[in-house]
């Protein structure tokens, strides 16, 4: 007797026939008190269980009910239905856990669709909905694939601090970490808490970013990612951020800006093949409720393409290249800016461009993915190399249909007397920072890279809308639920 997952038995299909099985998992349906739906989250796909409920006791029976977990010992049958090959004739049904069908009205489990607002209520229970199954196990998918597209190029996979003094981005927006007792914190002089009595000696805040510990890492491996949680304390009410979320920063000593892109473009490219390959039943299913949600949109707001289609666009397309200068030419010339249909006009060059334009570039102008390159240098970072026009930064964004700016990065400023100007232009501290100048005094050498949110590439794959529909337990101000 053999023990499989459903996906695994599901896949042997007719060649399981007449084997002596066990499976294990939750109650999707109940029919006729003879058919169980069962799923054990391994697959989208339920396997059917027949029950010849004359055989059975009726205690067992009675506590077969929508997500209750069982465990099945049967045999593979071929299937009389239409939609399986095969079915498990039970001759033996253990219940592992009941369900008190009162308190199962009021949860996400109840067979029938159910808002996604609802279902980030009972977060702790959606991994057992179809929609967000799917959902994890694409991500999971994408997980894995950005592992092996690194490991399979050279690159060594480098963990950086979640625990750091720096803010690699500038912007101030990170989460404080202290030990203080909060009702008794120590005072300076001056009357301001005193951080050398922390744990740490110093003020120390969440991560916003592992790059500026993966570019130290890359001047001795050469090429190096970084993969972990990352932190804003951006109070950002919007289907697009969230509070807590993943990061993929890829590092890589003597490339400059074009191997950038070509890294990103290449890198992209695999993880979206290596989902599509991996995760078939998910994304069709993805692919159907896609199209459903398009159909109830406005036509100015629905998508011109399928799930299926928008993710073929990217692979079959090689990415547009232009400059942020081009791009904002293109931008105040379109009809759509004239026309005053823009929520943010393009008026002038130094605009910092919003969603909707990098949207208009992709999915209106040039009809396929874009990687604008070359920004101002008073909107970007300070790491960012500057150009010989001394007004723009070797910086690039690369926009996707439906989600805008998916990845960014730059080429980073190796130049010691350059970067300590910038730094001090933008009031960045080189006390602070001294270690990340000392990789400007040893050997330096022009780097490049970019950073990836995960949970960006999820809501593309997936077509989900709103991000908090792609991580398991979304941290978004005033909730910090489960």
């Amino acid at each position: 007797m053999i023990s499989y997952c459903i996906d695994e038995l599901l896949k042997k299909g007719k060649d399981a026939v007449h084997q002596d099985v066990i499976v294990k998992g939750w109650v999707r349906s109940f029919r006729s008190n003879r058919f169980v739906a069962l799923n054990d989250g391994s697959t989208i796909n339920n396997i059917q269980i027949v029950v010849d409920f004359e055989n059975f006791d009726t205690e067992i029976l009675n506590q077969i009910s929508v997500g209750a977990s069982i465990k099945v010992i049967g045999v593979v049958v071929e299937s009389q239905g239409k939609g399986q090959e095969i079915e498990v004739k039970a001759n033996q049904i253990k219940i592992y856990g009941g369900v008190n069908p009162d308190e199962l009205q009021e949860t996400v489990l109840q067979p029938k669709r159910h808002s996604l607002e609802f279902l980030r209520e009972q977060a702790h229970l959606r991994f057992r909905t179809n929609t967000f199954a799917a959902i994890m196990r694409v991500r999971h998918a994408l997980m894995f694939g950005i592992h092996a597209y690194y490991n399979q190029n050279g690159f060594f996979y480098v963990n950086t601090p979640i625990i750091t003094g720096s803010d690699a981005e500038g912007a101030g927006e990170m989460f404080t970490i202290t030990n203080f007792d909060l009702n008794q914190l120590p005072k300076d002089e001056t009357g301001n808490i005193d951080f050398k009595e922390d744990f740490f000696g110093k003020r120390t805040n969440l991560t916003v970013s592992g790059q500026l510990e993966a570019e130290a890492a890359a001047m001795g491996l050469g090429k190096v990612y970084t993969f972990g949680p990352t932190f804003r304390a951006e109070n950002s009410n919007t289907s697009r951020h969230l509070a807590e979320f993943w990061m993929i920063e890829p590092e890589v000593a003597f490339n400059d800006l074009d191997d950038n892109m070509d890294l990103a473009e290449d890198f992209i490219k695999y993880v979206i093949q290596y989902a599509i390959d991996n995760c078939k039943d998910d994304l069709a299913f993805l692919a159907e409720r896609f199209d459903n949600e398009q159909k109830q949109k406005s036509k100015e707001e629905r998508s011109e393409l399928g799930l299926m289609q928008r993710l073929e666009y990217v692979l079959k397309n090689k990415f547009v290249r232009l400059t942020y200068t081009e791009a904002i030419d293109i931008l105040k010339n379109s009809k759509t800016n004239k026309k005053k249909k823009f929520k943010y006009p393009i008026e002038e060059w130094g605009a910092d461009l919003q969603s909707e334009h990098e949207r208009y570039l992709v999915e209106k102008h040039f009809k396929s993915p874009v990687i604008l390159y070359n920004y101002p240098a008073k909107i970007k970072a300070f790491y960012m190399r500057l150009n010989e026009d001394e007004k723009t930064v070797r910086a690039m964004d690369v926009l996707f249909p439906g989600i805008g700016e998916i990845i960014g990065g730059s080429q980073r400023e190796e130049r010691l007397d350059v970067l300590l100007r910038k730094m001090s232009e933008m009031n960045i501290d080189q006390d602070e920072l001294w270690w990340y100048i000392d990789t400007r005094k040893f050997g330096t050498v022009p780097h490049s890279g970019f950073g990836l949110g995960l949970e960006r590439l999820v809501l593309f794959v997936t077509g989900m809308a709103n991000i908090r529909d792609v991580i398991p337990f979304p941290r978004t101000p005033k909730n910090a639920e489960f």
